[in-house]
């Protein structure tokens, strides 16, 4: 157990914010598999206050998944206090800023990975956020804009200045985006010198991996990203089972997530690129991956799935 600004967290592994997976049903598995704390996608502040509707909807949230986060992004400061404002009364428990995403489109608008090269404007962005939020702030960043500038050091330095209650740490650069490795050595130089909790991210496919990296670095929570995607165990000290039946126990409780707070036939290639993840490393998964696929809607997807557990031995 660890505590960020006294939310008291009965796990250190957190769900990363992942765009376009990270939704209510997939945070609700994954805190009931064990995590702590689990982050929302990414929310624009821009359609925080002109109340767009699809962003909205990424709000929907659910007392169970209770500590839940909400991701902001923006580069504007006054913006990013408004919307941190309106966010603050959808009753989330923290408030994380992203200042760490690669994605060109974020980017290219001085928010994200940005705001790295900005450290000034980062500051004004992070004081006006916990100025406005009615709710403790946390930021989300990386090692570093490339490996000859590792700027985590003086970013986090200047997050606990202005008042942010965690921090985030990426292992990758800027420049890398998804690419290479994660590097715990500079997370561990941050947790070093921080006076406010340290979270690390970067390349956790299993909750051993997740608890060998608190130890080598010191730092406080462990963030899954990727790694959490078809494997919810990743949060749970079990581990992914080596079963098909214990796979398809994960797989059906995803699904009755998903028919109880999705519109399951509007979304239906999300759904089936998130069920179809769950398939692999076993005799006969890309068999399977591909009938789910094939499935022409949420019905005949369930009843596939269904086949699977009276085939399965």
């Amino acid at each position: 157990m660890f505590h960020i600004a006294g939310i008291s967290l009965n796990s250190p592994f957190v769900l990363a914010p992942l765009a376009g997976y990270s939704d209510l049903p997939f945070r609700l598995l994954c805190r009931e598999y064990g995590a702590g704390l689990v982050v929302s996608e990414m929310i624009s502040c821009h359609g925080l206050i002109y109340r767009q509707a699809k962003t909205l909807k990424m709000l929907a949230s659910s007392p169970a998944e209770q500590p839940v986060s909400f991701q902001l992004f923006g580069a504007d400061p006054e913006l990013m206090g408004e919307a941190a404002a309106i966010l603050s009364d959808f009753s989330p428990s923290l408030i994380d800023i992203n200042m760490g995403c690669p994605v060109r489109k974020v980017t290219k608008r001085g928010a994200g990975s940005a705001l790295m090269k900005d450290i000034h404007l980062a500051g004004q962005i992070i004081s006006a956020v916990v100025r406005k939020s009615k709710v403790p702030v946390t930021v989300k960043t990386r090692a570093g804009i490339d490996q000859q500038t590792m700027t985590a050091i003086e970013f986090t330095k200047m997050c606990e200045g202005t008042g942010a209650s965690a921090i985030t740490i990426h292992g990758r650069t800027w420049s890398q985006g998804f690419s290479g490795s994660a590097d715990w050595d500079m997370i561990r130089q941050v947790k070093a010198v921080a006076g406010i909790p340290v979270i690390g991210n970067g390349d956790i496919s299993s909750y051993d991996q997740g608890i060998a990296r608190m130890k080598e670095s010191g730092c406080d929570g462990i963030m899954v990203g990727r790694g959490a995607l078809g494997n919810p165990w990743v949060f749970s000290k079990t581990g992914r089972p080596q079963s098909l039946p214990g796979i398809l126990i994960g797989v059906k409780r995803h699904m009755d997530l998903m028919e109880e707070y999705l519109e399951t036939d509007r979304v239906l290639a999300y759904i089936k690129n998130q069920i179809g993840r769950y398939f692999c490393h076993f005799s006969g998964s890309s068999r399977i991956r591909q009938s789910v696929h094939d499935c022409e809607n949420f019905l005949l997807l369930k009843d596939f799935i269904s086949s699977l557990s009276k085939l399965a031995p």
